[in-house]
């Protein structure tokens, strides 16, 4: 039997995805392309914006085209929050909520057995914190492993879906995520990256309280990784003494993802986010200051509702004046059922277009005079693909880089000679240092 997947959205939903391939392939199942034909497709879906629930439908659609009596499994946030909707559509077997995945090979295989469709969607999503210990075993690439460690949200941002769609804040077990990683070394792995919904709250739920910044010290420690990287987070988990005990991290990457959303206070109030722009930007003078290298890089949402013109000027003027290595931009879309979905002045979908086109120039302008800065220096670069004797790899603060060798370089870290920039890659020629 054949089984093809498509992921949409963060990569929390990748690391969930290639875990539930997992589960497939022990049960004797062959992963295919989601492009090709399959006895079962298996949608794992995002619901964070419009154009989200429109992607998922367009990707359901297409596996029932490419075989029309195929299982098609819809899981994830869109059915978390629209269950009723995805049981309507024509052609769906298996429905699962955000915290019901591990249970895809089972509910799959009974609805084949059966001939029947396969509902299971946690209603009381938002009180859930059980983690949800979905595993991968089996790395392709033997240099970087993703590690989800937390899922679930409990801010409830004004304009966000995600705590109704991924539920309320759960964390993994550290002895296990430390045996892991453990595991990980003695396999040759030389990097982590820890991901989830809202990775700064892992931990609050323990009644030890033991937090993140107690497990990344604990990783540190472990011999054979030389690299700890933590996907987007709370730009105030790094807010007062807590920076002392972070530089002292060492296997840290410098390389941070700090959502700002907006530059204007008022905005931010509306979006409820907890900080200022003023506590942001001491939050990045500090990591500046601290940590050598850092690089920086934000989320910005662009058109949500109220945004006066003089408050996306504000915006775009901190953006200006803050200078941050890349700027990701999304144009506001409405959520039902969040607060902002109902507040007065929504803003038109013109100025969003404009107004995103701004962000985007400066994104791309200060991220090319980063690179450029680069070129001349002597960097650490973690190798992990080749292609015709090219190889590709990271710097600890998070820049492509590509190298010619007639050695294999995979899974080792090597210092280059950075020579020149290829659109957003950095180049190095002439043999490793």
């Amino acid at each position: 039997m054949k089984v093809a997947f498509q992921t949409l959205g963060c990569r929390v939903n990748v690391y969930d995805s290639e875990a539930m391939t997992e589960l497939f392939l022990k049960d004797g199942y062959e992963i295919v392309d989601f492009s090709e034909y399959s006895d079962v497709y298996v949608v794992n879906t995002c619901t964070v914006t419009n154009n989200s629930d429109k992607k998922s439908r367009q990707y359901i659609n297409r596996a029932k085209r490419l075989n029309p009596n195929a299982t098609v499994a819809v899981v994830g946030c869109y059915p978390q929050v629209n269950k009723e909707k995805i049981n309507e559509m024509d052609g769906i077997d298996v429905i699962l909520g955000s915290r019901n995945k591990g249970d895809i090979v089972y509910a799959v295989n009974k609805s084949m057995a059966e001939k029947k469709k396969v509902v299971k969607v946690s209603e009381s999503i938002i009180l859930n914190n059980k983690f949800e210990d979905l595993n991968i075993t089996d790395y392709e690439d033997k240099t970087r492993a993703f590690l989800k460690i937390q899922d679930g949200c409990n801010r409830f941002c004004s304009y966000c879906i995600i705590p109704y769609a991924r539920g309320g804040i759960s964390s993994k077990d550290p002895k296990k995520i430390i045996n892991e990683v453990k595991l990980l070394s003695e396999n040759g792995f030389k990097e982590v990256i820890f991901s989830g919904i809202h990775i700064a709250s892992y931990g609050q739920e323990f009644k030890n309280r033991y937090d993140l910044l107690d497990l990344l010290e604990e990783i540190n420690k472990i011999e054979g990784i030389e690299r700890i990287r933590i996907g987007s987070i709370e730009p105030m988990f790094f807010h007062g003494k807590r920076m002392d005990r972070i530089k002292n991290i060492n296997k840290l990457c410098p390389h941070f993802h700090l959502s700002l959303q907006s530059g204007s206070n008022k905005t931010l109030k509306r979006m409820n986010r907890r900080y200022t722009k003023e506590e942001y930007q001491e939050v990045v003078d500090k990591l500046r200051e601290e940590i050598k290298d850092v690089s920086i890089t934000t989320d910005v949402i662009v058109g949500f509702p109220g945004e006066s013109e003089e408050e996306f000027n504000e915006s775009l003027e901190f953006l200006k004046n803050i200078k941050l290595n890349k700027i990701h931009t999304f144009k506001y879309s409405i959520r039902k059922n969040t607060p902002a979905a109902n507040m007065k002045k929504q803003v038109n979908g013109n100025i969003k277009d404009e107004r995103s086109k701004l962000v985007i120039d400066l994104s791309e302008k200060y991220e090319k005079q980063y690179l450029e800065d680069l070129v001349g220096s002597t960097v650490e670069v973690l190798m992990e693909k080749d292609h015709e004797g090219v190889f590709a790899g990271y710097t600890g603060n998070y820049n492509r880089v590509e190298v010619k060798s007639n050695k294999d370089l995979r899974g080792q870290i090597k210092k280059v000679f950075i020579t020149g920039v290829d659109e957003n890659s950095l180049v190095a020629k002439g043999n490793v240092l």
